[in-house]
């Protein structure tokens, strides 16, 4: 069957960021994406398995932390969010909340960036046994 045209793939999430660089470095050192956009101007681009995070230069832009709940600006998916977890923690992340299995099924961690956004990362605890063998 052929694909839809209205069929979504992929997706980037975008982020406003007072300073590129700084932003652009945590995203690669405390949360280990890469910076496939090391020389652009005003746009940083970090990527991670299949996570796509452009980061675009907006000093006059209202801080993430002023937005409360709308800080958040994405969910991620992975398949073991306790060894994830502990990765990031030896990196330096920033982490807001640590590992909790949600009644939704979910065991879930949250992380910020030292702007203020926020991102929570997710595992589906029916694939927890076969991660876990």
């Amino acid at each position: 069957m052929a694909e839809a045209l209205t069929d979504l793939s992929s997706f980037s999430f975008v982020l406003a960021v007072p300073n590129l660089d700084a932003s652009a470095s945590y995203f690669r050192d405390a949360l280990g994406f890469r910076l496939d956009w090391p020389d652009g101007i005003g746009w940083k681009l970090a990527t991670r398995g299949g996570v796509r995070v452009m980061i675009g230069h907006c000093p006059d832009a209202m801080p993430p932390s002023a937005t409360g709940d709308h800080s958040y600006f994405g969910y991620v998916h992975v398949t073991n969010a306790d060894a994830l977890h502990e990765e990031l923690v030896a990196r330096g992340a920033i982490i807001l909340q640590p590992p909790a299995d949600k009644p939704h099924g979910m065991r879930e961690f949250l992380v910020g960036t030292p702007d203020g956004h926020r991102m929570m990362f997710g595992q589906d605890l029916s694939n927890r046994t076969a991660v876990a063998e």
